[in-house]
């Protein structure tokens, strides 16, 4: 079910109706069974691997919660991984690695006859695999103890708000949130249907029309020299952004309606002034769990100095595969984790560069300049994230100044001048709007204005989604394939 979509508008309010209805002690009941159906919506049967995985995970949290040495719960815990990695790789990653020995195995002219899995990628399935991960590897840790009730377990799996796209939530933080009684909030449920209502703005204002240019594009990059793939490359990288950050609104916003609260999940990553600063603004749930969970067991920064700088790579790396099978999903990896091992490397060099040419007197202008760097080198490795392969990619690169036609800027069909200004000025706003909320919080501000002001906004806001909206055929967020 997505989001933007008229059955989730008719599901979400009378799941929030029945639960703020019925008795304390049933909610959990009806959370599951309306996670459980938001999950079935696409694909009934893959329903079946979230339960394999609820109930493994739940197995092996109550057997490491029976011993006390933590040598003795590693058999648990490696049959969490074991069982969990297993699932995700054979529906995610073993094609993709089947066919890429394929190719070696043909190139020295060696026969390889193993066939591949004919099976669709479960939606979200990196997602609810990483958060109950998280669990088991605390339970291990003994940073929690595990849980006994095995229903609001498996609402803490599955649900619905942040189940196929996250925040990828930590059970430290959202299993506790279960066990208490929401009372109706008005002042909170309308701060959070008005961050719902920005999300849906990021989404389908700017994020499903700019899609329309950068799909012609990107899927034709042969017929569109020059201008329209630089266009293109700076419309994605909104893209991208509206539509990751738009779905972690609305889901953020409508858990926050029933009095749950999920992590931030972005915090305006492309005012950031150094690649770990935007790693630490962007996907923030994914980011810290590689922090936590994979960087600091390799060492972290406490080992000789080239095997911190190995603990990077790697982890950069598996974050690029962690997003999809594919050759150009890694190359983005292993772009940011070179862009992150040369700041480090460059810092001193930088550092006097900047101070020979007398730019540490105007610290607003080096501040400036760390943005608008910072911003280009992620927008260039968008690049990689977007095109269908590396053959591509690399197309794009060599069209990017190879024509400087204004005319060809409104040659992408189903784009005309009038959608360039409206995506133009939508991508405004979400400049004006995020650069507004780095002094003020928005919810904050409209509390203060007079209740004709706020309504005037809420219903401006409502009609301008629906106005100028892209709901031709409404796009499944794009972090739903990871």
């Amino acid at each position: 079910m997505l989001f933007n979509s008229f059955r989730f508008l008719i599901f979400f309010p009378l799941v929030v109706a029945a639960y703020f209805a019925i008795p304390y002690k049933y909610r959990w009941i009806l959370l599951l069974l309306a996670s459980y159906y938001f999950y079935m919506c696409w694909k009934a049967e893959y329903l079946i691997l979230i339960i394999i995985s609820t109930l493994i995970d739940y197995f092996a949290g109550l057997q490491m919660g029976r011993m006390p040495e933590k040598e003795k719960r590693k058999p648990f815990l490696i049959l969490s991984l074991c069982m969990n990695f297993g699932l995700l790789f054979s529906f995610k990653y073993f094609n993709f690695f089947n066919e890429s020995f394929r190719q070696v195995f043909q190139y020295f002219n060696i026969m390889y006859h193993v066939p591949s899995l004919k099976v669709l990628l479960p939606v979200g399935i990196s997602f609810y695999t990483f958060q109950t991960l998280s669990y088991t590897i605390d339970v291990y840790r003994g940073e929690r103890k595990p849980e006994k009730h095995l229903g609001i377990f498996a609402l803490y799996v599955a649900f619905f708000p942040q189940l196929v796209a996250g925040p990828i939530e930590r059970s430290t933080r959202l299993l506790p949130q279960f066990f208490k009684k929401m009372e109706f909030d008005y002042q909170r449920v309308k701060d959070g249907l008005l961050l719902m209502t920005w999300g849906f703005f990021k989404k389908v204002v700017i994020a499903d029309w700019v899609a329309i240019y950068i799909n012609q594009v990107y899927n034709n990059p042969a017929y569109y020299p020059g201008l329209p793939s630089i266009v293109a490359t700076y419309f994605f990288a909104f893209q991208i952004y509206c539509d990751f950050s738009g779905y972690s609104d609305i889901a953020i916003g409508a858990a926050q309606v029933m009095g749950y609260r999920l992590m931030l999940n972005f915090n305006r990553p492309y005012f950031s002034k150094s690649i770990l600063e935007f790693w630490k603004r962007w996907h923030i749930s994914l980011s810290s769990w590689f922090r936590d969970y994979l960087y600091i067991s390799l060492g972290g920064n406490r080992v000789v100095r080239w095997r911190w700088f190995t603990n990077i790579f790697i982890v950069f790396l598996l974050s690029g595969l962690w997003h999809g099978a594919n050759w150009t999903f890694i190359l983005w990896g292993a772009l940011h984790g070179s862009y992150y091992l040369i700041s480090i490397w460059t810092e001193n060099f930088r550092l006097k560069f900047q101070q020979m040419i007398g730019l540490m007197r105007f610290p607003h202008i080096r501040q400036y300049l760390k943005v608008f760097i910072t911003f280009h080198l992620v927008v260039f490795s968008w690049i990689f994230f977007r095109a269908n392969s590396l053959y591509d990619a690399f197309l794009i690169i060599s069209n990017l100044f190879s024509s400087f036609d204004l005319s060809s800027l409104f040659s992408v069909s189903g784009f005309g001048k009038q959608h360039f200004v409206m995506a133009i000025n939508s991508i405004l706003v979400l400049v004006a709007v995020e650069l507004f909320q780095r002094q003020h919080k928005v919810a904050d501000w409209l509390r203060a204005r007079p209740v004709l002001v706020r309504w005037l906004i809420y219903y401006g806001s409502v009609m301008i989604i629906l106005l100028f909206g892209a709901y031709d055929n409404s796009r499944a967020f794009i972090y739903f394939q990871f």
